[in-house]
């Protein structure tokens, strides 16, 4: 009986060689995988070009001829084969850089065939490098759509000379034998109301569309599924949560310490602020563990939430721990917090990878006995022989910086589970949000403390760079600081972005000592090295710190009201914008500065036109997801798929997971165990959903 989580490998046409190939490459272990690996787009394979009409900008496109000489060039790596390919209207060369003995035996010269594939221009010449090639009488005998199925294709499965064709011949197979054992995974009450074709039409529509409008429709459904599977995971696992998990009740009445500092701040909170502390005291009161992310942006004032909300748990005879990524920032919030709370009877400890033998065995006491509120620290938190009397609340500030089996180590130092509260100040785009963080509460903070000024930015040239030295000079000479962050530390042959070691001799050139001081900051330093320059930095020894992006997170200078960003196309929006919230922390005017070369591709000078005209974070994340995908933007780091999606778009597809969403909490509302007779066909498949989901407040 077929079963569609049979091994592909006994599939017709795989065998047990390309099964490993498929697995390690496409994530296709079994047939239900290659049913859902859906193309990422559709060609109107009806349509050719002319080849006198080519040009570099054009998508993927078609054309008819035929090969009139072949020729091999270079030696070693830099060997390629080239064909010259005619039609009545020119010629244009087909590139091969490898199986070049496998193309001359399978290709002939004055034969008529379809070539597909990318224009690209190279020294005033088009030419296709590796396109599907194919005779003209097997093309149109074998054209069953208009609508050809383009499905991504790895490096090594061309090298194996698998096309996109060769994947739909083998989908082509698997449907013919396993499509009856397809079953529904939707029950009619969501299915009808929103017209939703059936999933096995779905599935075969977005492989073999008989028109544009089927295949607007399986799109739609299987975009809705996908998306719905896992709004419908993250809700249905928080309510379970919600109902199984209990946390520290921390009552309403006793709150001293929160009013006494309340009463004794210099400055009054945001109404963002006062907002969010209302959402978090109404978490803390349910007798439900709090699990909230708090979105705000750099400068926002996260961190006197944070205090506040640690103050809540020391007011109801708990503890907290707030865990920072680095010792310099965990030097930071010790004193600020500190000097803040100075006064009233709170204690507050600082644990490190530096902190001496001795002292740290006094924490350790006061954290078994209580006697110490609040601990502040980085990874040596999430030691073996850190114990806590009570810990009540866990805050993870730049949560990013840390592994989940990091974070995961604080949740157990409790018997009943911590309030968890989790800080970034990478803003992140709606859809992302709901996404990866659909089973978390979401708070944001989405204005600025009164008195501090938005940061100026503006785009400067190579060949501007005497104008920006003077702005430079202007503010050191009024005593401030300046970063000067560079993409790389060495100069690279294959990318021509400014380094570091270079840029450090020509500030030093400009900027000579003994009236200026300059320490340098990279990744490749030893971790002494860095806070020994960090120090300088933040002592005000050193008037400019050059560096690579490692102070993009941890660092607050007051005094900093610069930020110069060279080769700055070179970095991605939310980067930028993390970079830039290292300056505007005082009451002084700051300003960003970002560097670039002279010539720019249109997304960089997209991305460096927004930078100048705001400085609204969630804008800009919203652009960056447009531009770069959702792939890049967990906030961890400028690569890296946060979450994978087989068909649906964070950045496209918006208005179908707000639907998605709305469906399953509906769902989940009237029937939370999904139990009734309707549902059953949900509950059966939960596990089974395609889902690859984050979950920041389950860390197991």
């Amino acid at each position: 009986m077929p079963n569609i989580k049979d091994n592909i490998q006994f599939l017709p046409g795989v065998g047990p060689k390309r099964a490993v190939l498929f697995q390690k490459e496409l994530h296709i272990e079994t047939v239900e995988d290659l049913l859902y690996y859906f193309p990422y787009k559709h060609i109107d394979r009806t349509k050719f070009y002319k080849i006198a009409s080519l040009h570099g900008e054009l998508p993927y496109i078609q054309i008819r001829g035929h090969f009139i000489h072949f020729s091999e060039t270079g030696i070693g790596h830099n060997k390629r084969l080239t064909g010259v390919f005619s039609d009545e209207s020119g010629t244009v060369e087909i590139i091969w850089f490898r199986g070049a003995k496998w193309i001359l035996e399978k290709l002939r010269k004055n034969v008529e065939y379809v070539v597909f594939g990318k224009p690209n221009r190279f020294f005033d010449k088009i030419n296709i490098a590796h396109p599907e090639i194919e005779e003209a009488r097997i093309y149109e005998a074998g054209l069953t759509s208009a609508l050809q199925p383009q499905y991504s294709l790895t490096e090594k499965i061309k090298d194996e000379h698998i096309s996109s064709k060769t994947i739909l011949k083998l989908i082509e197979t698997a449907w013919a034998k396993y499509n009856s054992s397809i079953s529904e995974t939707l029950p009619p009450s969501i299915i009808d109301p929103l017209r939703l074709i059936p999933l096995r039409q779905a599935i075969f529509q977005i492989h073999f569309p008989e028109n544009e409008n089927l295949l607007a429709k399986a799109n739609y459904r299987l975009k809705f599924e996908e998306l719905f599977g896992i709004q419908l995971k993250l809700n249905y696992d928080k309510k379970i949560r919600e109902r199984s998990v209990s946390g520290f009740l921390f009552p309403k009445e006793k709150d001293d310490r929160v009013v006494q500092l309340f009463s004794n701040l210099p400055f009054n909170l945001t109404k963002a602020q006062i907002r969010v502390l209302g959402e978090i005291r109404s978490d803390v009161t349910r007798g439900r563990q709090m699990n909230r992310l708090l979105q705000g942006d750099v400068g926002s004032g996260k961190t006197m939430v944070a205090i506040f909300s640690m103050l809540m748990a020391a007011d109801n005879g708990a503890q907290a721990a707030i865990m920072v990524p680095t010792e310099i920032l965990a030097q930071q919030h010790f004193k600020n917090i500190s000097n803040l709370l100075s006064g009233l009877p709170v204690k507050v400890g600082i644990l490190t990878g530096s902190t001496k033998k001795k002292d740290r065995k006094i924490i350790h006491e006061e954290l078994e006995n209580g006697s110490l509120h609040i601990l502040i620290g980085t990874h040596a938190l999430i030691e073996d022989t850190v114990k806590f009397h009570k810990l009540g609340l866990v805050v993870i500030d730049e949560q990013h910086r840390f592994g989940v089996a990091q974070r995961s180590k604080l949740w157990t130092k409790s018997a009943t589970p911590p309030h968890i509260l989790v800080m970034t100040a990478t803003p992140i785009p709606r859809t992302l949000a709901l996404t990866l963080y659909g089973d978390l509460d979401v708070s944001v903070i989405d204005e600025l403390p009164p008195g501090r000024k938005p940061i100026q930015t503006a785009h400067f040239n190579d060949h501007d760079r005497l104008t920006l030295f003077a702005r430079l000079k202007q503010q050191l000479d009024a005593g401030r600081q300046a970063y000067v962050v560079f993409p790389l530390i060495k100069e690279s042959e294959s990318l021509k972005y400014k380094d570091l070691e270079d840029g450090y001799h020509s500030y030093s050139r400009v900027f000579a000592p003994p009236q200026y001081a300059i320490t340098v900051v990279h990744g490749q330093m030893k971790n002494e090295e860095k806070e020994i320059s960090m120090r300088y930095f933040v002592n005000k020894q050193s008037h400019i710190l050059i560096a690579t992006t490692v102070i993009e997170v941890g660092v607050d200078v007051p005094n900093a009201t610069v930020m110069i960003i060279e080769s700055a196309e070179r970095f991605g929006l939310s980067q930028l914008h993390q970079l830039r919230g290292r300056v505007g922390r005082g009451g002084d005017q700051s300003y960003c500065f970002l560097v670039s070369g002279d010539k720019l591709s249109n997304d960089a000078h997209t991305r460096l036109k927004a930078m100048v005209s705001t400085t609204d974070g969630f804008e800009l994340s919203e652009l960056d997801m447009k531009l770069r995908g959702h792939g890049d933007l967990d906030g961890t780091q400028q690569s890296g798929d946060p979450i994978s999606l087989r068909i649906a778009s964070l950045t496209h597809d918006g208005k179908i997971l707000d639907l998605a969403r709305d469906s399953a909490v509906k769902i989940l509302s009237e029937d939370p165990e999904l139990k009734k007779p309707e549902n059953r066909i949900l509950h059966g498949h939960l596990k089974n959903l395609q889902t690859q989901v984050v979950d920041w407040s389950r860390i197991s």
